[in-house]
């Protein structure tokens, strides 16, 4: 089991947003959350990528209790020994891809996919080699040197994805990846999705308002007010 969270609640003020939610992912499963907006999906998401704390619960990923049900886990406490432990296994554990690519404007293609790298500590030629085997990998070895500005919409996301998995994170977490993106270049994207998992056996969790990409995963949970429905 890469991912096992039992319990999970979360509020802000008196709004509870998520109601004790498990969920579960296996070894290079490809599952996907949906459900109307305010439902709890980017909320849950944001706990299972380490960057929201549960106000109860438990998350292990890839055997490493992240939150424990009895307050332990690296996140533990809010100082800053818990936020530096968090972000250290978050870089190396977890890869994210969102809505927008975020792409730094002043780097080229094979800049942004190293960046994660070297701020994880990797030498610069491994870094490069890294990123320019995954850049391969997403169908852009001919536009390593391109910047943000000269690449298409599909090619930016296409770049986010390579960047999110240079570091071999046991997750690859998505937040509505293809909804910016026109009905052709998204087919590409989703079909991204599954050769990586295919050929590099990576596990991915997908939050989505796309029915085609949903009807693409091996699982679709959805939620309602907080809780899998």
């Amino acid at each position: 089991m890469i991912i096992e969270a039992k319990g999970i609640r979360k509020s802000f003020g008196k709004l509870e947003v998520l109601k004790g939610v498990d969920f579960q992912v296996e070894k290079g499963e490809v599952v996907s959350i949906m459900g109307a907006s305010g439902a709890g999906k980017t909320t849950l998401l944001q706990i299972l990528g380490t960057l929201s704390t549960p106000d109860a619960g438990s998350l292990v990923i890839d055997g490493t209790t992240v939150f424990g049900a009895s307050g332990k886990g690296i996140g533990a406490g809010n100082g800053k020994a818990g936020s530096d432990a968090l972000a250290s296994f978050r870089g190396k554990h977890i890869g994210f891809v969102f809505q927008a690519h975020h792409l730094l404007p002043e780097f080229t293609a094979l800049e942004n996919v190293m960046i994660p790298a070297l701020i994880a500590g990797k030498s610069s030629k491994e870094a490069r080699a890294k990123a320019e085997e995954l850049l391969g990998e997403v169908g852009l070895a001919g536009r390593t040197t391109h910047k943000p500005a000269e690449l298409s919409g599909g090619e930016a996301q296409r770049v986010a994805i390579a960047r999110a998995l240079v570091n071999g994170p046991a997750v690859l977490f998505a937040d509505e990846p293809t909804g910016n993106l026109d009905s052709a270049t998204k087919e590409e994207i989703h079909k991204l999705f599954f050769d990586l998992r295919d050929r590099l056996g990576q596990t991915i969790v997908i939050v989505t308002h796309d029915p085609e990409l949903a009807a693409l995963c091996d699982r679709t949970l959805t939620m309602k007010d907080g809780q899998f429905v």
